[in-house]
């Protein structure tokens, strides 16, 4: 079923963890304590180099984006700097709705504002189409079954 809610993305803050960790399990984390994943969670909202989004919308968190600035390229600085989207993901209730494409524009505006690219990988059969629905390509990469995106974002 395809259909439109009101989203909002905005920065996560420490109080979204309890609606972040279901995601994270169900994306995948290590076998460390759900305190461990909190801590990093934590440290990492304190970091400048990291975007750390939710999509909000009637029902709550229905969605997130970790993304890192890797910052300046050694020999040519801001030139080809890069922010890599590490996580993208929805709710299953709330796919298709919009809260993946707000969150990418989200993502996008925060690292078009500090990097030349932006580039993630997505896996072919569960991302991949996701991404190829909103007008971009995957390039293969050694992972075969998981294509990267590249978006280049304009001089710096």
């Amino acid at each position: 079923m395809l259909y439109r809610v009101s989203i909002t993305v905005r920065e996560l803050t420490g109080a979204d963890w309890p609606g972040l960790w279901p995601m994270l399990r169900d994306m995948g984390v290590g076998d460390e304590p759900a305190e461990v994943h909190r801590e990093r969670f934590l440290l990492l909202l304190a970091d400048p180099r990291w975007a750390l989004l939710g999509a909000v919308d009637h029902g709550g968190l229905s969605g997130y984006a970790a993304a890192q600035d890797h910052g300046p390229h050694l020999r040519s600085g801001d030139a080809h700097r890069t922010v890599r989207l590490h996580d993208l993901y929805v709710r299953p209730d709330r796919r298709r709705c919009g809260a993946g494409r707000a969150l990418l524009a989200a993502v996008s505006e925060w690292a078009a504002g500090r990097a030349r690219h932006l580039e993630w990988q997505a896996h072919r059969e569960r991302a991949a189409p996701f991404y190829e629905r909103l007008g971009h390509r995957g390039d293969p990469c050694p992972q075969p079954d998981y294509p990267t995106f590249l978006v280049d974002l304009g001089p710096r």
